[in-house]
């Protein structure tokens, strides 16, 4: 497990190379669809069920890749972008407590959306609690998160599952 409590920009990118934890720990992804600037706080057994949580950023600005494509003369960060970060960061979470393999989103319970990002905004705040950790034959966890924009919750998603392989092939 790593003992470090936050994690930079560069950190986070070292994550996608293979280079901050273990080589075959799960891997964050790389540019564009790496949809986090920093975490925050990351713990083991912080959150609502005292089995670890999550605070992490994206800085948003009117120059991000996705404004341009989503829609014409209606810009907004899609939905699924978000949701994404917040299987990245449980996929994050595991790789941080010592998982190897491959990470892979398994399915969310519950997602609503009660607003958008528009390139106006200046900061999204992503909020996890883990609420099952499983480390047996099959890895995996499962998380509540929320998403802010600007400090307002806009999104919030129950039982994100996240799995780590590995082996992929026959996924």
């Amino acid at each position: 497990m790593s003992y470090a409590n936050s994690f930079t920009k560069e950190d986070l990118v070292a994550c996608g190379l293979g280079k901050l934890f273990e080589p075959n720990s799960p891997r964050l992804p790389k540019d564009n669809m790496l949809m986090i600037d920093r975490v925050l706080k990351i713990n083991a057994d912080g959150g609502e069920f005292g089995k670890g949580e999550i605070v992490a950023e994206l800085d948003i600005n009117p120059d991000l890749w996705f404004f341009d494509c989503h829609f014409a003369g209606d810009p907004v960060m899609p939905g699924c972008l978000g949701l994404d970060a917040m299987w990245q960061l449980v996929g994050f979470f595991l790789g941080w407590e010592g998982a190897l393999g491959k990470g892979r989103a398994l399915g969310v319970g519950e997602v609503k959306f009660t607003g958008q990002v528009l390139p106006e905004a200046k900061k999204v705040t992503y909020k996890l609690t883990i609420k099952r950790k499983v480390y047996r034959k099959l890895v995996m966890g499962i998380a509540d998160a929320t998403m802010e924009v600007d400090g307002r919750e806009i999104y919030s998603a129950k039982d994100l599952k996240v799995g780590i392989f590995t082996d992929t092939t026959s996924f």
